[in-house]
């Protein structure tokens, strides 16, 4: 009797809770504020609730105290653009085409198509705001602003992709040198150029006030405050306030001042007597940075970080406050992730209007500590379009793959990174919890399980796909969206006709076919377009065959410029033609300028004849082989890129 009166009061309190926080979510009839506060390579170990000890994070701790903390946490991928656009779709990076960190020169970006939180937000009349880094392509059509979000204002890239070396100089000669300038953004245009550390050191400090004032302007209706810091990551800059304030050096007076960020942001929602209703979530974009050594942050007892798969990289702090509905002072050690959050947050505002295809669940039943809570058991762990391992409970299954390792090789120092080692991962299995550092593989011992995780795996793959593997995924972005010619239309005289070519295009990057240079569709300066059609370190040389004598008056040759993806213009061009096919004649020649030019552009040249009757005409276009002196990567093979051959 007394074991049942004990549960019928744990049911009914449940209840009763539950009825409260579900009510104070539509609190006069204002659906709850949602603020993501997310920062940029913070290890797992790098917060005072999280094991660090050579400084304080009293503000992030507190937010632990009054809600929950996450030990299970993960990132979709282990770098900068996959990871947001996971966090801001609740997918797989391989399901919305983001992969890696997007430079100032790409020309891509996360598909303004694909629901992001802020659109769905949208929808339900919230206010949005981004202060902070976007990440996620720089062109107009990928900004904030046409993206769901009513203000932005920050980078639109890492606050490491600017011509400035690691000791604050300009530099001349690296892969630095090809950046433009860093700037501010404010709405969709650059409001002042970021040009030195003391401009970095000011970065934290200018978001945090635009976000403070933004929660003062909108406290009246449901908002979303979106805080992507650009700090720790490198070069790590702190304002004179925070400098020399911990034990750790400048990255732990970096953290101290993101501590300070995430104090004003929470002390404004009690100011404005909207706390209750506002859930905050807190977390990073992946692990950190470890070649910068004490610069570099620090995973805690996890193996490896930012750039791997392995839980350092992986695996990262996440803590959420909401004091109308998640209890205070709670840790769970269940699994959950940032694809999560896009649908817990439907479901917090109670619709079901989502992509049925996203790889997130909901979060709401732990945050609200419902009995027997799991959302998820299982978690995918890719990289670059790679599947690294897979995890299911306790146990992680890593597939036999290379990757840059921190282990055995010498740290930075003074803000300068070391090297990067190389390590080689079999088929191993891993008991996360009796060992998170992933250090005793158990792959033979537990052979079932092993191939119990290895058909998780393959249901993976066949889904996402994996390089690994050469697996095309039936739901990947590239298979449902797939890439289509973005260019123009081109007809012409040699469309249909032979072509021979003596050196085949390189597998990466074929065309849509064997003839792609006579097919009449021109591509754009996005070198992943199909239309191109790469040679790596060898000439092009294609002979097209009109099949009859044919009157020509004009000869284009198309090439892509884009020295930030090794692709040059040829070293000579030659144009000729023939009447039987072995005497060529010559009609033009050119030697296309190579010096330094970060900008993508696409060149034609062209000779115009006095119309000529001829049935053979044959392009050389000669390589240069290897990249400048000049080139970041001196001395590694260089590319051309064609994508048609104009003959009228």
């Amino acid at each position: 009797m007394i074991k049942f009166l004990t549960k019928l009061i744990l049911k009914t309190s449940f209840l009763l809770f539950f009825i409260i926080s579900i009510n104070s979510c539509d609190k006069n009839n204002k659906s709850p504020n949602i603020i993501i506060i997310f920062t940029d390579d913070q290890g797992y170990g790098d917060l005072g609730c999280y094991g660090a000890t050579k400084f304080e994070t009293p503000h992030i701790d507190s937010m632990a105290k009054e809600g929950l903390l996450f030990t299970d946490f993960y990132v979709s991928q282990a770098v900068c653009s996959a990871s947001r656009a996971s966090l801001m779709t609740g997918s797989y990076a391989e399901r919305v085409g983001v992969q890696g960190a997007l430079s100032p020169w790409e020309v891509g970006g996360l598909d303004p198509k694909i629901q992001t939180i802020a659109k769905l937000l949208k929808t339900h009349r919230y206010t949005n705001a981004i202060f902070g880094k976007w990440h996620l392509g720089h062109r107009k059509e990928y900004l904030p602003l046409q993206n769901g979000f009513d203000e932005y204002a920050g980078l639109i890239c890492s606050n490491d992709m600017w011509p400035v070396g690691y000791d604050g100089k300009p530099v001349k000669s690296s892969k630095k040198s090809y950046y433009p300038t860093m700037s501010f953004w404010e709405g969709n245009q650059p409001s002042y150029d970021i040009k030195n550390f003391k401009d970095q050191a000011q970065l934290t400090t200018t978001i945090t006030k635009k976000a403070v004032d933004f929660i003062n302007r909108n406290k009246d209706k449901p908002f979303f405050l979106y805080v992507p810091h650009p700090m720790p990551h490198q070069p790590i800059a702190v304002s004179d306030k925070f400098k020399g304030k911990s034990k750790l050096g400048l990255y732990g007076d970096v953290i101290m001042e993101i501590d300070w960020s995430v104090g004003e942001i929470l002390r404004s929602l009690k100011s404005n007597q909207i706390e209750d209703n506002t859930l905050v979530i807190f977390a990073s974009d992946n692990g950190p940075w470890l070649n910068f050594g004490d610069w570099g942050g620090s995973a805690g007892p996890l193996r490896e970080g930012k750039g791997t798969m392995w839980e350092g990289g992986a695996r990262v702090p996440c803590i959420m406050q909401w004091p109308s509905s998640i209890q205070p002072n709670r840790v769970t050690s269940k699994i959950a992730g940032t694809i999560d959050i896009l649908p817990t947050i439907a479901d917090i505002i109670g619709t079901d209007n989502l992509n049925p295809n996203i790889d997130g669940v909901s979060l709401l039943p732990l945050l609200l500590n419902e009995p027997n809570a799991t959302p998820r058991n299982q978690l995918y762990y890719y990289y670059g379009k790679k599947l690294i391992a897979v995890r299911k409970d306790k146990w992680k299954l890593i597939f036999p793959h290379t990757y840059r390792s921190y282990e055995n090789v010498e740290p930075g120092k003074n803000l300068f990174p070391g090297p990067y080692g190389k390590g080689n991962a079999g088929l191993e299995l891993y008991d996360l919890e009796s060992d998170i550092g992933e250090r005793k593989d158990l792959a033979k011992v537990y052979p079932d399980i092993v191939k119990e995780l290895e058909q998780i795996g393959q249901k993976a793959r066949s889904i996402l796909g994996d390089k690994l593997t050469d697996t095309i995924g039936s739901e990947a972005y590239e298979t449902v969206c797939g890439y289509s010619p973005i260019g123009i239309n081109i007809s012409h005289t040699a469309v249909g006709k032979k072509l021979n070519l003596i050196n085949k295009p390189n597998d990466k990057y074929p065309g849509e076919s064997y003839e792609s240079l006579i097919n009449g569709l021109a591509g754009t300066v996005n070198y992943t377009d199909p239309s191109w059609q790469g040679f790596e370190a060898e000439d092009l040389i294609a002979t097209i065959d009109l099949g009859t004598l044919t009157e020509i008056s004009e000869i284009k040759a198309r090439f892509l410029q884009s020295q930030v993806f090794w692709i040059f213009l040829p070293k000579k061009i030659e144009i000729e033609h023939s009447i039987d096919g072995k005497n060529f004649e010559l009609l033009y020649e050119s030697y296309p300028n190579n010096d330094f030019n970060f900008e993508q552009n696409i060149f034609t040249y062209t000779v115009q004849t006095e119309k000529i009757r001829s049935r053979y005409v044959r392009i050389k276009a000669e390589n240069i082989k290897k990249c400048p002196e000049y080139h970041p990567g001196a001395g590694g093979a260089s590319w051309i890129f064609s994508d048609e051959i104009i003959i009228n």
